[in-house]
């Protein structure tokens, strides 16, 4: 299978890559595999909705910023969690719903570059990080940390996922 490269093309001739939900089934990690970048095991939405409701601990936040290979001053940036903020949510060890749902988001766009790059972690943060032109210029990380950019940064994935050139 052919693996995308960070400016999204392929290698001449190689194959079409699976989509991420293709990759997914494949793995056994089901619609939401992206929770376990957050060291969670939901396997149904209503699971999740009510993890995300009593909010997710300060460990999950810790071990997704180290799967993004991000200082914690970046990640809270990425997540809109101010310093004293965060420094309250590690002495309580819990986030809010709706911190949590953010982390949750910033979880769901890594977990899809990585299905981008065939779970070549480095490539993601690597494509990540990089201004892409289907988005104006900005870094996928960059606009990803509100909802409508996320969407944005899916959508990209997805077209090239799909071998649409953005």
């Amino acid at each position: 299978m052919g693996k995308a490269s960070p400016g999204g093309a392929r290698k001449p001739g190689a194959s079409r890559p699976a989509t991420a939900r293709a990759r997914a089934k494949k793995r056994g990690g089901g619609a939401h595999r992206y929770v376990r970048l957050l060291g969670l095991e939901a396997r149904d939405s209503a699971t999740l909705l009510e993890q995300i409701r009593l909010g997710l601990s300060y460990r999950a936040f810790e071990q997704l910023r180290r799967h993004l290979g991000l200082s914690p001053e970046a990640f809270a940036l990425l997540v809109a969690i101010k310093p004293r903020t965060l420094a309250r949510r590690r002495q309580e060890g819990r986030f809010s719903a709706e911190e949590s749902d953010r982390l949750l988001r910033a979880s769901r766009v890594f977990a899809g570059a990585l299905d981008l790059f065939e779970g070549d972690a480095e490539a993601a943060r690597a494509w990540l990080a990089r201004p892409a032109p289907a988005l104006g210029g900005a870094t996928p990380v960059s606009i990803a940390g509100t909802d409508f950019g996320a969407r944005e940064v899916e959508n990209l994935i997805g077209r090239l996922e799909h071998g649409v050139f953005s």
